[in-house]
């Protein structure tokens, strides 16, 4: 794994461009990640494994600094008083002083300018060093942009493979140099045997699942995907020693069938400030 292999946020700052993602994942599959060379690591108030993932880290003797640590507040954990006790809820549980990037989770839950005003505050006060959202649209970004023109997200982290692309809002990232993270970029294995993916995946010697995670690196996403199972894990991470063609980038760019796996609809939810 090249834990090197990084993007510069907006803000500057160095966002490895592969991490594991950890819903329903507990401690050891943290630990075995960390041993693997991954130096991102992405969890959530919602999977309630902080604790874990804190302890994970605590106990890989891996300088703090280089690693980056992302956590999220779920759609109950909204407005000004309840961003900031689940924020130090998170931070308690981790173990740390600071997140790296720290995101609402969706703009299901409302009131999202107090919210977002909120999460920036504490920014300021240097307990997170970017901030961001996730599940959020086109019209949620432009809407966010235009509420608060100076504080623009560095990350919006959606579902994003090469069977749904959401590509209105992709153009809104590009142009306001907001980094895309791709979670279930496996699309949770639902589409594994495509018969065009496992043909390009043929061609290569790689399985579909390590396809799938190179071309959302070739794409310029930062990548994340789940597994529990230490050979997964590694096997996740063996994707910079190739290229995908601009032919099988193509080919791949042009698989999008509106397949979601995850949360149907999570993204079509009302701009509520």
């Amino acid at each position: 794994m090249d834990a090197a292999d990084a993007v510069k946020l907006r803000d500057s700052y160095q966002m490895p461009r592969l991490g594991l993602g950890t819903y329903m994942v507990g401690k050891e599959s943290v630990c075995n990640a960390l041993k693997s060379g991954y130096r991102l690591i992405d969890t959530a108030s919602l999977y309630g494994n902080e604790e874990g993932v804190g302890e994970a880290i605590q106990e890989s003797g891996i300088p703090r600094e280089e690693l980056f640590v992302v956590t999220k507040a779920w759609n109950n954990e909204h407005g000004r008083e309840e961003i900031n006790e689940a924020f130090q809820r998170s931070l308690k549980k981790l173990g740390l002083d600071y997140v790296d990037l720290y995101l609402m989770h969706s703009p299901a839950g409302g009131r999202l300018l107090e919210t977002w005003d909120t999460m920036c505050q504490l920014q300021a006060k240097g307990l997170i060093r970017s901030v961001g959202v996730a599940n959020f649209n086109a019209s949620h970004l432009t809407e966010l942009k235009k509420a608060r023109p100076d504080n623009i997200p560095m990350v919006n982290q959606i579902e994003i493979h090469p069977f749904v692309s959401w590509n209105e809002c992709l153009e809104v990232c590009q142009r306001e140099g907001i980094t895309v993270m791709a979670y279930s970029p496996l699309a949770q294995a639902g589409k594994l045997t495509d018969p065009t993916l496992v043909g390009i995946a043929g061609k290569y010697d790689r399985s579909p699942a390590q396809v799938m995670i190179r071309w959302s690196l070739q794409r310029g996403f930062v990548c994340i995907p789940r597994s529990s199972k230490d050979s997964r894990i590694k096997e996740n991470a063996s994707v910079f020693d190739f290229t995908l063609s601009q032919e099988d980038m193509a080919t791949l760019n042009g698989m999008d069938v509106g397949y979601i796996a995850d949360w149907p609809g999570i993204m079509q939810s009302p701009w509520d400030p």
